[in-house]
């Protein structure tokens, strides 16, 4: 049976359709750090928009994956948020395009440039309180940005070019764990089929995203993960990544991908917790949940958020400081959901 959108999508879709065939000079933007869902949503649509004819550029808050560059044909379509080309096409842009969030404070540093600009916004998050204004296409219930990105395309009946078919896939992929996680329905795989029917390939895919490791991972694991640790229960456990490391071993935030799962995948965890500690201060955690806890809340009670499964935060302190308070509180939140 041929894939059929989602019957609740389709209102919004259509509304999003809309403010797409209006538009003629895109901005195409995500949340800092950008990870695989993010991109791969954003190249769709980069890829989508310049065969409809339409202008369309790529600014995100924070500077793009190097991991992710082989899904972009055209770089030169990829500005500097803090460049002035990227000022002038924000100013003549008339939609900007957010994926894979849904909220002000996440794109940072793009926001001011597009702060008069009309939006679309494609996000699977639940809706936060800086949300941005504007068209809202929104489904917590997808696995990925990169399904509704799917269903914009679908609806539209393409085109479908290498770059967006491989982006959606890319997409899918890595916001799912390679097809394992809870968020995996059968019309995730539907959309999967779509994808290998216009050429997708896993293995080449999965080989660029997760089969090319630079020695500086290897050695980040040697250094963090003695560092492992659990609660007295053994339902929670975590790993710490001190500054220091990673500016010795030279490594960047896209060599942490992965790394919540060492202690998440321990046997008897419920909760896995990375501690990053960054150079202002601050900690950067990351949250996954194999059972009932909800760490999207827990996030929330430190100001940050995501999903059910993953979520994350920003906190002020040091590493010991934050790392004691985040797992007292992860390890209550366990207790209550016993």
């Amino acid at each position: 049976m041929s894939y059929q959108i989602p019957e609740a999508r389709i209102p919004a879709i259509r509304a999003a359709t809309d403010a797409l065939e209006g538009a003629r000079e895109v901005i195409l933007t995500t949340h800092i750090n950008a990870d695989g869902d993010g991109v791969g949503s954003q190249v769709a649509l980069l890829s989508f928009l310049l065969e409809r004819g339409v202008e369309a550029w790529i600014v995100n808050p924070t500077p793009f994956p190097e991991f992710l560059r082989f899904l972009v044909p055209d770089f030169s379509k990829v500005l500097d948020a803090t460049g002035e080309v990227a000022r002038l096409r924000c100013g003549a842009a008339d939609l900007c395009i957010v994926v894979d969030t849904g909220e002000k404070s996440r794109i940072a540093r793009v926001h001011p440039l597009v702060r008069h600009v009309p939006k679309l916004v494609i996000d699977h998050h639940p809706v936060a309180e800086d949300a941005i204004e504007g068209i809202s296409f929104r489904d917590p219930g997808a696995a990925a940005a990169g399904e509704l990105v799917f269903d914009v395309l679908w609806n539209a009946e393409g085109p479908w070019t290498r770059s967006a078919v491989d982006g959606l896939y890319v997409a899918l992929m890595t916001d799912t764990g390679s097809f394992r996680f809870s968020n995996v329905t059968p019309g995730v795989h539907r959309v999967v089929a779509e994808l290998l029917e216009r050429g997708a390939s896993p293995e080449s895919l999965h080989r660029e995203i997760y089969g090319r490791v630079p020695l500086r991972r290897i050695r980040l694991l040697q250094e963090v993960l003695p560092s492992v640790d659990v609660s007295s229960d053994g339902r929670v456990a975590w790993i710490s990544v001190q500054e220091q490391t990673l500016r010795d071993l030279q490594c960047t935030s896209e060599d942490l991908e992965g790394l919540v799962d060492y202690p998440r995948e321990l046997e008897g965890a419920e909760v896995g917790i990375l501690f990053r500690e960054l150079a202002e201060g601050q900690v950067k955690i990351s949250l996954r949940s194999n059972g009932p806890v909800d760490v999207n809340r827990l996030a929330r009670s430190f100001g940050g958020g995501g999903h059910v499964r993953a979520a994350g935060a920003l906190l002020s302190g040091s590493l010991d400081e934050v790392r004691e308070r985040v797992v007292s509180r992860t390890v209550a939140a366990v207790t209550e959901e016993a």
